[in-house]
């Protein structure tokens, strides 16, 4: 297959950060994936009482005042939080100090699915019992999807492109691939690009609840994640954050940055079939991974490992189990397939920047992550999931597969780094 942007700049990932119901921090969710530990539990965040679905994967021991003055804590929702705290590690972990950087070709890119739901519901109640008046003055700036992106620009002086995505589960893997186009092709040198989600409100689990979307494994939620097996009920809600730092390859081999691997792939497509479920013969999915692939310029039996959209619910793990097979052909059974939602939850927008990161890491340190809780196969699931426990092997290129209602996909290649 022709590689026909071999014309563009490259791009490698030299910082990485992250927030997610298995840990406040990149090693401590790197240690979560080798150990197969679920981060689900009954919901703290408020009472559940007479919910269907009573648990979720929180985050946990996450302080914001780490991040924030407390003024601006009660002006930011959770997901901007969970945002700056992994920008702040990614950010450290790159070594970069934008001070000393010319802003204008530094740039940010951090989406979200639903963005501040809880600071909604928050205000909305405050107007049903005092009236319009005792709205709080910083409502509209509390939960705007684009304002992780806008704290993270304005907390680094990142003055180049600033933009958010707002495209379901799918968010901030489009986030990642945009950023990494704007790199390619000049408009910028740096991006910090990612997604974030906190989303565990009364309407979040309540509605998901009412579409019959979640697991209502109540007693027992540390094993309602589980992709791809025959039992899976519907998804587990998780929150967090999952940012990158994205750097044009030659300024940062001209300043001796650790490099976790290089983005070499991105494709999107629409399934344009039902606004919620995909396409039974997994053609949306299909076609975004034959145009990833084509964007790398590298042929199926390329690819070692793809971390998995992998829900938990009937349809899609059955149809991204299809499009898999469709785009890889006799490849799909050499190569495997997890998810990490088995362990996180489903993260909502946050999803594909987590994902995208715990990518990156499985590339550079040439293990692949687990999808736990997988117990009795499913016919209809019939690849290797990596189950239960985490492999050692070769990995010269990771597929992150994101999918969203409105039959919106992305993807994104990995490429493993090796220094000259």
């Amino acid at each position: 297959m022709e590689n026909t942007a071999s014309w563009k700049r490259r791009v490698v990932v030299t910082g990485i950060g992250l927030v997610t119901p298995i840990g406040n921090t990149r090693e401590e969710n790197w240690l979560g994936l080798m150990e197969g530990r679920s981060g689900a539990g009954p919901i703290t965040h408020f009472d559940a009482t007479g919910f269907d679905v009573r648990f979720a994967a929180e985050v946990k021991h996450f302080d914001p005042a780490v991040f924030f003055e407390a003024k601006d804590i009660k002006r930011t929702a959770p997901y901007i939080q969970y945002a700056v705290a992994a920008a702040t590690e990614a950010v450290a972990d790159s070594g970069i100090d934008f001070t000393k950087e010319d802003g204008e070709r530094c740039g940010v890119y951090v989406s979200s699915g639903i963005g501040g739901f809880g600071v909604i519901e928050r205000e909305h109640r405050k107007y049903l019992k005092d009236g319009p008046r005792h709205i709080s003055p910083y409502f509209m700036i509390s939960f705007l999807v684009n304002m992780a992106s806008g704290h993270i620009s304005h907390r680094w002086g990142l003055k180049g492109p600033n933009s958010a995505t707002a495209t379901a589960c799918a968010a901030s893997v489009h986030a990642i691939g945009d950023a990494f186009r704007l790199i390619q092709e000049g408009d910028a040198d740096v991006m910090v690009s990612g997604g974030a989600e906190g989303a565990i409100t009364p309407m979040g689990v309540g509605g998901f609840a009412a579409a019959r979307a979640m697991s209502t494994r109540n007693d027992d939620p540390l094993h309602a994640s589980r992709p791809f097996e025959a039992g899976r009920d519907g998804f587990l809600l998780g929150e967090g954050s999952g940012v990158m730092v994205l750097e044009e390859y030659e300024r940062a081999v001209a300043r001796g940055a650790k490099i976790y691997a290089e983005l070499v792939g991105y494709g999107m497509s629409g399934d344009a079939h039902h606004i919620t479920a995909p396409a039974p013969n997994g053609d949306g999915v299909y076609r975004m991974i034959r145009t990833t692939l084509a964007d790398a310029g590298i042929r199926p039996d390329q690819v070692d490992y793809i971390n998995a959209h992998g829900t938990s619910t009937p349809y899609n793990d059955k149809f991204e189990t299809i499009a898999i097979k469709r785009a890889f052909e006799d490849h799909a059974y050499k190569l495997a397939v997890s998810s990490t939602k088995s362990m996180t939850g489903h993260t909502l927008g946050a999803a594909g920047g987590i994902e995208a990161c715990f990518s990156a890491l499985a590339v550079e340190r040439q293990t692949m992550p687990p999808t736990i809780n997988y117990e009795t196969p499913d016919p209809e699931c019939d690849l290797d999931y990596v189950p239960n426990t985490p492999r050692q092997a070769k990995i010269e290129y990771a597929l992150s597969n994101a999918s969203g209602f409105g039959g919106t996909n992305g993807g994104l290649i990995f490429k493993r780094y090796a220094s000259n």
